[in-house]
């Protein structure tokens, strides 16, 4: 049978992606280390013991101690095929933690995800710089798909990710059972084409002029990325 007219997809000259080293990445608003349980541990649990809400979408139940808390984080760090990052705020606060998971070098596919944040860093101009800094040390990488996936349900995450630039690929239905519920997965991705015009609108919403003297932005993440996503998702808007 003649295949020459199926369309199979372009050639990739791709020699793979180098395996995150857990480098620390330092930005205007914050800083990324490699996380290490006894060094970051008990100060994380410091900021997120009593808020039960930060695991409503994460695999595990809330911890009922700090010892509960630091066997989860330690499980986490140990893992081969995941790499973590604490998030450290200028005055040395500890204050969450984000990870690449699901690393693929061959392929170039990584994703950011088990990322929890402590209320005093949600909704901060350092909570988006954590994110900027893992994605630019990833395209840095070699990667050519850094994807963002989610429980369907997670409506702030669906936004969060929206506003970061990530284009909407859909739902996986009856993708897991997480703590004996169902969970329809939301995913969504952000590609190495997509990089250079995502990075610029990054540099715009993080200089010192976009912000007012009381810290309000000028121009809205979301309105800077909006035009160079690829698809949008359908239950939010910018």
């Amino acid at each position: 049978m003649d295949t020459t007219t199926r369309p199979i997809g372009p050639i990739v000259d791709f020699d793979g992606a180098k395996f995150p080293d857990g480098r620390t990445l330092v930005g205007a608003h914050v800083r990324l280390e490699k996380i290490d349980p006894a060094r970051h541990g008990a100060a994380l649990w410091a900021q997120m013991a009593g808020q039960d809400a930060l695991w409503d979408y994460l695999y595990e139940e809330p911890p009922v101690d700090e010892a509960e808390f630091l066997a989860v984080v330690t499980q986490y760090a140990n893992r081969a095929d995941w790499l973590g990052y604490a998030v450290c705020l200028p005055d040395g606060a500890i204050v969450g933690y984000a990870y690449y998971l699901n690393i693929v070098p061959a392929m170039g596919t990584i994703e950011v995800g088990n990322i929890n944040f402590a209320p005093v860093l949600q909704k901060t101009i350092a909570a988006t710089e954590a994110m900027v800094l893992m994605m630019r040390e990833a395209f840095a990488l070699g990667y050519r798909r850094y994807e963002w996936k989610c429980n369907a349900l997670n409506q702030p995450s669906r936004r969060a990710a929206q506003r970061l630039g990530f284009s909407w690929e859909g739902i996986f239905r009856q993708h897991l059972i997480v703590k004996a519920r169902n969970r329809d997965t939301a995913w969504l991705a952000l590609c190495d084409d997509d990089w250079p015009a995502m990075d610029r609108a990054f540099e715009i919403w993080l200089a010192p002029d976009n912000f007012d003297d009381k810290g309000r932005q000028r121009q809205s993440l979301g309105a800077l990325t909006g035009p160079h996503r690829v698809a949008n998702d359908p239950d939010q808007a910018d």
